[in-house]
Order: C-alpha cells, then sequence, then structure tokens
C-alpha cells in the first residue's frame, strides 16, 4: 500500500490524539484549606465533592414578629464550592443589613462575581436584612478571596476559628426531633442552639449550562424549626418549586396557617426553572410539621 504524506500525517495524529486522550490528567482538587484561609472560616466537604463555608450572621440580633432567631435558622450567610473541570463555581446567599448591599454588591461586581438575586425572605424583621444570591467562576482560591474582600464592606464575622457550639442552658427550650421527622417522613440534623434542620432535595436533576446544582449548593428544601417557649417552635426556611407547584404549595401552607413570605428566584440559568417559597410561622412542632409534610406532598422530592 502507498502512503502518502497526506496519509502520514493523519495516522500520526490520530495516534498523537489516542496519546493523549489517554493520558489526560482530570482537573487536581482545590485546596480546600487555602480556601478556609482565605476565606477566613472553616468549611466541610458534603456530598458530590462541594465545600461549603457557613458564615452566619451571629453579629446581629434579629427578631422575626417580635421572635429572636438563632443565626442558624434564619440568618445563614454561605458559599458553596464545587470544582467542575479546569475551574471551581462558587455559590450562595448573604445575609445583609440594608445599608451593607451596595458596597458589598459593588465588591463582587468589581471583583468578577455575579448577583443572581436579591430580596426578603422573611417579614417584619427587626433590624430589617435582606439576602444576596451570587455566583462566580475561576480558582477557588482566588473566588474565596473575592469573596472576603467585598464582605469586608460588611460586618460579616470572619477571620479566627470557628465559635464551639452553644452548650444548652438550663431550662431553654427543646424539640421533640423524633416526632417531627417522623410527620415529615424524613431525617433531620440538630444545628445547636435549639434548631433542628430537615433537607428535602428534588427528585430531578437540577443543571446549569449542563453543570449539576446538587443539594450541598442550595438547591434543597430546607425546612428549620427552632425551639420557643411553651412547648412551641417557629419554622421557616425554603421550598425549592416548579412553576406548576408555586400554588398547591402555598394554597397548602395557608389552609394550615403558615405564612408564606416570599416567592422568587434564587438562580438565574438553572433547568427545569426554579422557585424559592419562604415560610414562616409559630405553633406546637408536631402541628408545624404536618403542615410541611402536606405541602412536600405537593411537590416532586426525594422520598
Amino acid at each position: 500500500m502507498r502512503i502518502t504524506n497526506l496519509t502520514l500525517a493523519i495516522l500520526i495524529g490520530a495516534v498523537a490524539g489516542t496519546v493523549c486522550s489517554a493520558t489526560a490528567v482530570p482537573a487536581a482538587e482545590p485546596d480546600w484549606k487555602a480556601v478556609e484561609q482565605a476565606l477566613g472560616k472553616p468549611g466541610q466537604l458534603q456530598d458530590g465533592d462541594v465545600f461549603r463555608v457557613g458564615m452566619p450572621r451571629a453579629d446581629l440580633a434579629v427578631t422575626v414578629k417580635g421572635v429572636p432567631v438563632k443565626p442558624g435558622f434564619a440568618l445563614g450567610s454561605y458559599a458553596a464550592f464545587k470544582q467542575m473541570g479546569d475551574q471551581a463555581m462558587v455559590m450562595g446567599d448573604l445575609v445583609l443589613l440594608d445599608q451593607e448591599i451596595p458596597a458589598v454588591m459593588s465588591g463582587l461586581f468589581s471583583r468578577g462575581l455575579e448577583v443572581t438575586a436579591i430580596h426578603n425572605h422573611l417579614n417584619e424583621m427587626s433590624p430589617h436584612v435582606m439576602y444576596m444570591h451570587y455566583e462566580g467562576h475561576g480558582d477557588a482560591v482566588q473566588l474565596a478571596t473575592a469573596l472576603r474582600q467585598a464582605l469586608s464592606a460588611s460586618a460579616t464575622p470572619l477571620g479566627g476559628p470557628a465559635a464551639p457550639p452553644a452548650a444548652p442552658t438550663a431550662g431553654a427550650p427543646t424539640l421533640d426531633t423524633k416526632q417531627i421527622e417522623q410527620a415529615l417522613g424524613r431525617p433531620g440534623r440538630d444545628l445547636g442552639a435549639g434548631v433542628f434542620q430537615v433537607a428535602v432535595p428534588r427528585a430531578e436533576a437540577i443543571t446549569e449550562n449542563g453543570m449539576p446544582l446538587l443539594p450541598a449548593m442550595g438547591v434543597v428544601t430546607v425546612l428549620n424549626f427552632q425551639a420557643l417557649a411553651d412547648g412551641k417552635a417557629a419554622i421557616t426556611g425554603d421550598f425549592v418549586l416548579l412553576d406548576k407547584e408555586v400554588n398547591p404549595v402555598a394554597r397548602t401552607l395557608r389552609q394550615h396557617g403558615v405564612d408564606v413570605t416570599a416567592i422568587h428566584n434564587h438562580g438565574l440559568l438553572d433547568v427545569p426553572r426554579l422557585f424559592y417559597m419562604h415560610f414562616w410561622a409559630v405553633d406546637a412542632p408536631a402541628k408545624l410539621a404536618q403542615a410541611l409534610r402536606a405541602a412536600l406532598d405537593q411537590t416532586n422530592s426525594r422520598r
């Protein structure tokens, strides 16, 4: 067989491509310790290789309808990092006082991050706080550095070791968490300080630009309970919903005496398109759990 120069070049190229494919090295996982140092807060690697850093606004004393709320109950700023190919993605939510919003937003923009939403989650808050959702792509450490620099325009507590969990106070209100789990039909976790959380992922896959958006990145229904005096509890959080689920869930919550306090987007390019519904109520924990279960049953959530 006569081999021409063109044929030889094609063969060489094919072999080279095969070798390159076989020896290609996947992108290295980021140095999460360096991310922690850059952001000034410890984090935790969660399901799906999502590295999540909590930044609760422990500096604020906030009440909702006169009820003091714990930082882990309704004031939880966070950053969720996920390595995707040769770069990382970060997304999250920042709890900000009204006067902190302009400078933090400008700080995010000037450092290459995007703002995807800004809105309330609850009503009748004192002092009034808002929630800013953001997203960025690039080197994980550089993203963490940019986020910390933007947050320097706020009083968000950063730097130094994490505060140890508060020791239970004698006589402090508690929750029957087993009763809550039984009513919801799903397990939860104790966040400390009398706060209990049940997270419920969607059943379908959620993506953005073809990349998966995972529950640990904030794309998950969150049901928070905070113990109050007299055996009662407050609830808040958000349902992650498709458009056709919004009104059935809102109607169900109202039928059970739960306030719907906000309905809005958190992201811009999620597929399928998602809406987030925030809520508030104070009542007996078992009754509240039953109300939330009735609303959950209107959604395509994991069992």
